[in-house]
């Protein structure tokens, strides 16, 4: 901007979207510094493909975008691609509130071909599905879901020494001084290791984005697939559905948890083969806690929903109030710092997009 007007901010999402998403000091922290304006959009998004958008629709949008300096975009939102992106020409900063940070409403190269600013505030989840990951972990270890199941279906409750001789107390562990294996290394990890720091935990890292820098600095070995599936006692899967990570963790990695283990996946379902590890289940010498399955929602007739070894929640880990309110308060920050002069912190990158193609 050159002159000295408000910058204009719009979000484009569904009302829902609207509604939960931002706190009232949020939005009066925005309009401090920048007109706001909301325009209602229902597109559906997949992170593998772009929204399928009308001419009517994609005509309106254009129209809404072609006047601001900034655009938000979310649930509901159609692409913000380059004959958006050339119709616009206030238009310096896309940010992308929430969703899945692989989905493809940004045309990232694009934006960063015209010197539109690109960022992405989805880590505003990190906080919830670490604690969720960290909760999973504990209760793996524990063999709770079996508990629990068996508590839920009145079964006696025996003595101390009845439960030591049962499979289902045999798997009774704690989680100080385990092994941990974490797969991906992005916002979530990096919060999930701070969790686990009073556990004293050894911490195998597979991640082929990070470099050996972060590694030491966060204080864990950066490894190989093989290494983190087959070494540790927990086995943690956070990576992004991309291209290159679905059916990532197939029949060949399953076999590798070491009997005894614990699988969490707080991540997405299609990164792991879901019949490859019903399968190894089935052998009650691991154990599961799937906050993501694939295909979700599981079938009334899947097999996962009936192993005691199983602990199961359905895809609530990142989803808290607190955390829709964070995604918005921290877009309000990106563009605080933007149109202050600031550098923003969550940038959308080329690297970043290598990523999403599993290059």
């Amino acid at each position: 901007m050159t002159d000295q007007r408000k910058p204009r901010v719009g979000l484009a999402s569904t009302s829902e979207v609207r509604d939960r998403y931002i706190a009232e000091p949020d939005l009066e922290r925005l309009q401090k510094f920048a007109e706001f304006e909301w325009r209602e959009f229902n597109e559906e998004t997949r992170w593998d493909a772009s929204p399928s958008t009308s001419v009517e629709t994609m005509a309106e949008f254009r129209k809404f975008v072609g006047r601001l300096d900034a655009v938000i975009v979310c649930h509901g939102s159609p692409r913000v691609g380059e004959s958006v992106i050339c119709a616009s020409p206030n238009l310096e900063f896309i940010g992308e509130l929430e969703g899945d940070r692989f989905a493809q409403r940004i045309d990232v190269d694009t934006a960063i071909r015209h010197g539109v600013r690109a960022v992405d505030t989805t880590h505003g989840s990190s906080y919830p599905v670490s604690e969720w990951a960290l909760g999973m972990m504990l209760i793996g270890l524990r063999n709770a879901g079996a508990h629990y199941r068996r508590l839920i279906a009145n079964e006696e409750w025996g003595s101390a020494d009845q439960r030591d001789n049962e499979a289902d107390f045999s798997k009774n562990e704690e989680l100080t001084g385990k092994t941990v294996g974490l797969i991906g290394a992005g916002y979530i990890a990096r919060r999930l290791i701070e969790l686990l720091k009073p556990f004293g935990v050894d911490l195998l890292v597979h991640d082929p984005y990070v470099q050996s820098e972060l590694a030491s600095s966060l204080g864990f070995t950066l490894t190989t697939l093989e290494a983190v599936m087959s070494k540790p006692d927990v086995v943690v899967c956070l990576a992004p559905l991309t291209p290159g990570t679905q059916g990532m963790i197939g029949e060949e990695q399953i076999a590798m948890l070491k009997p005894g283990a614990v699988f969490v996946n707080v991540s997405r379902g299609a990164i792991v083969d879901s019949y490859a590890l019903i399968s190894r289940l089935e052998s009650d010498d691991i154990t599961a806690c799937l906050d993501v399955f694939d295909p979700e929602p599981i079938p009334v007739d899947s097999k996962i929903r009936l192993l005691p070894n199983v602990f199961l929640s359905p895809h609530i880990a990142g989803t808290t109030e607190r955390s829709r309110t964070r995604f918005f308060e921290e877009m309000v920050g990106e563009l605080e710092r933007h149109f202050s002069g600031h550098e923003t912190m969550h940038n959308l990158t080329s690297r970043v997009l290598a990523n999403r193609r599993g290059q």
